[in-house]
């Protein structure tokens, strides 16, 4: 057998803990205009942003927790819980964004005015605020789901103050107060293809589907190819984390020569070309008679 580990997750508190603070100071100085301005609009958008600071704070903990060391209970660590933050966060911006398209729909057929210059700019302020964060997480947005989950819900918020900031200032040069709603729609529209894009992966992995970067005919195919291997089967790919993926396989191999060095040969080649960190290679010197069936062998 063969197990290859490589990189750990990356360490992102420092960027959670300042996009919290600033998220905080924002939600709180934002329900201070609310309250002076009498705007309803202002306050529950601060409870809206609210909402995200605890989105950031579960995509935290996640980071956090799926550095912890494995133990003799939890063989593989809290790996998962980044999949479960993800999935969480995709939910949570999925019901936000409903919220606002079903606001702004409303608002299409009863049009109602807009509190002005205080909102123009305290939307302009959220703009700033939102768009710091979200480039705090811009790197890791690509290699790790759950860090994916914590930039979309910024980018959200930005694109949805800025049509705020764009809304509001039409209004004031037209008078005309379907505007509002109708950036608010375009926007929430957009934002909703990478948010079901976070949704549709988090699921997946949470049901330990073969990760959308990894083609699995192609591993089997390298498996196949692999010198002295006359069979693959009980081939299982999943995601450990939203960083690291795992591998277990059968491999027959009727000639017991160099298996330690093919061993290290595959696993490196598979992590090199695939991206799969965990690998559990299992030989077998005459195909075997107990399978598990063709519902969990890759064709």
């Amino acid at each position: 057998m063969a197990h290859h580990h490589d990189h750990s997750p990356k360490d992102y508190s420092r960027a959670f803990a300042f996009g919290v603070a600033l998220n905080v100071g924002f939600v709180i100085v934002e329900a201070a205009y609310g309250i002076m301005a009498g705007s309803l609009a202002l306050l529950a958008d601060a409870g809206h942003n609210l909402s995200d600071v605890l989105g950031l704070l579960l995509a935290w903990g996640a980071n956090y927790l799926v550095r912890r060391k494995p133990t003799e209970r939890r063989t593989y660590g809290w790996r998962k819980s980044s999949i479960l933050a993800a999935l969480i966060n995709a939910v949570i911006l999925l019901v936000a964004l409903g919220g606002i398209a079903w606001e702004a729909i409303q608002r299409l057929g009863a049009p109602v005015p807009v509190a002005g210059k205080t909102i123009i700019f305290v939307a302009l302020v959220g703009v700033v605020v939102n768009t710091a964060t979200a480039l705090l997480f811009l790197s890791g947005r690509k290699s790790d789901l759950n860090i994916r989950g914590a930039f979309l819900h910024m980018v959200a918020d930005a694109g949805v103050s800025a049509g705020v900031v764009i809304a509001g200032v039409a209004i004031l040069m037209t008078g005309r107060l379907w505007i509002d709603p109708a950036v608010s729609l375009v926007i929430t529209v957009v934002i909703l293809f990478g948010t079901w894009g976070l949704f549709h992966d988090a699921f997946n992995m949470a049901m330990d589907a073969v990760p959308r970067n990894i083609d699995p005919e192609a591993v089997k195919a390298y498996l196949s190819g692999l010198p002295g291997i006359t069979g693959v089967h009980d081939m299982h790919i999943w995601a450990m984390s939203t960083t690291e993926t795992a591998l277990t396989v059968h491999l027959v191999k009727p000639d017991p020569e160099d298996d330690d060095v093919l061993i290290e040969k595959a696993s490196k080649e598979l992590h090199d070309q695939f991206g799969i960190d965990h690998i559990t290679l299992q030989w077998e010197r005459i195909p075997s008679t107990n399978q598990c069936g063709d519902s969990c062998e890759i064709k």
